[in-house]
C-alpha cells in the first residue's frame, strides 16, 4: 500500500521504517533534511515539499501526519489545498479530540476523510509494534487497515477502530491519564522504599522481584527496573516531570462529564509540583518517561 508521511521525527521515522519493512511504499517529507535522509536509508521515498509529496502519490491518496499537536493545524493549512475528494488524512499525533472533531468536519465538507489514530509505543514501537486507537468512518478505516495491521504488534492485536472521528484521540487522552497515575504510583512506592534507610533496600532487586508473578507487574515496571539498574540514585536527573497536555485534557474532560478521577488528577498535580520541589520519586518518573518514550530528561544543575 502507498502512503505519504509528514513528520519524520522519532515516531514518524520509526513508523516509516516499520511500514517499509512490511512491504508498503512510503514517501516522506520533513523540513529536517537529516530526518529525510534517515528514512531514505531504510527504503522510503522522500519529497522536497508537501506539494511534491502529494503529487508523488496515486489518487486516492493516504497521508499520515505525525507531528506535535501544536503544529497539526499549520501542516493541514499547507497540505489540504493540494488534496482532492476521496483522499484520506491520518492524524497520528496527540491532538486534542475537540480539535480533531473540528478538523474532521472541515475536511469532510471537502470530501476528504479524516482519521485520528491515538498512537502509543514510543521508541519501542519499531520492533514491538504500536498500540493504536483509531477513530473515523468505517470506509476510511477499512481502506487503511493494511497499514494498521503492519504497525501493530500483530494484525489482530494492539489496534482497533474504536468509533467515529475524534474517538481515537479521546481514547489516547484517557490512556495517557492512566499512564500518569501508574507512573506516579510506582514513583511514590519506590520513594517510600528508598526512605526506609535502615533496611538498606536494593530498589532494583525489588523491582525485579515484582516483575514476575506480582499483581503490579507491567511493561512500565520492566522499564522502571532498567532505570533503577542503570542509575539507582537517579543522580544527574532533575526532579522535573513534564506533561504533554493530554493529562490536563483528561482531567478537564472528567470534570466536564462529572466523572470523579482523583488518581489521574493528583498525578497531574504531582507533575506540576515536581517542578518546584526536590523528590527522588519525581526523578524516577522522569527516568520512566525517557525509557518508554525517549523523552528528554532535564539534567540536575
Amino acid at each position: 500500500m502507498q502512503l505519504g508521511m509528514i513528520g519524520l521525527g522519532k515516531m514518524g521515522s520509526f513508523m516509516t521504517e516499520r511500514l517499509t519493512r512490511g512491504g508498503h511504499e512510503v514517501i516522506g517529507y520533513d523540513r529536517d533534511e537529516a530526518a529525510m535522509e534517515r528514512v531514505r536509508q531504510v527504503g522510503a521515498g522522500i519529497a522536497a515539499s508537501v506539494s511534491e509529496l502529494v503529487a508523488a502519490l496515486a489518487a486516492p491518496r493516504s497521508i499520515w501526519v505525525m507531528v506535535p499537536d501544536h503544529v497539526v493545524g499549520a501542516v493541514l493549512d499547507d497540505l489540504v489545498p493540494h488534496l482532492d475528494p476521496g483522499d484520506v488524512v491520518i492524524d497520528g499525533g496527540n491532538s486534542n479530540f475537540n480539535d480533531t472533531l473540528m478538523r474532521g468536519s472541515t475536511l469532510g465538507q471537502r470530501g476528504i476523510s479524516y482519521v485520528d489514530v491515538g498512537t502509543s509505543g514510543g521508541v519501542w514501537g519499531l520492533n514491538e509494534g504500536y498500540s493504536m486507537m483509531v477513530g473515523g468512518t468505517p470506509e476510511a478505516v477499512s481502506r487503511l487497515t493494511p497499514l494498521f495491521e503492519t504497525l501493530a504488534p500483530a494484525p489482530d492485536k494492539g489496534w482497533g477502530h474504536v468509533g467515529p472521528v475524534g474517538s481515537g484521540h479521546f481514547a489516547k487522552m484517557v490512556h495517557n491519564g492512566i499512564e500518569y497515575g501508574m507512573m506516579q504510583a510506582y514513583a511514590e512506592g519506590f520513594d517510600i522504599l528508598r526512605a526506609k534507610e535502615e533496611f538498606g533496600l536494593d530498589l532494583h532487586q525489588i523491582a525485579e522481584v515484582w516483575r514476575f508473578g506480582s499483581v503490579i507487574r507491567s511493561w512500565l515496571l520492566d522499564l522502571t527496573s532498567e532505570a533503577l539498574e542503570e542509575n539507582p540514585t537517579m543522580d544527574g536527573i532533575a526532579p522535573f516531570v513534564p506533561d504533554s497536555g493530554e493529562g490536563r485534557w483528561a482531567v478537564m474532560e472528567a470534570i466536564h462529564l462529572n466523572v470523579p478521577a482523583p488518581v489521574i488528577t493528583h498525578s497531574l498535580i504531582a507533575r506540576i509540583e515536581s517542578r518546584n520541589e526536590y523528590s527522588y520519586g519525581y526523578r524516577l518518573a522522569s527516568a520512566m518517561r525517557n525509557k518508554f518514550g525517549g523523552h528528554s530528561v532535564k539534567k540536575d544543575s
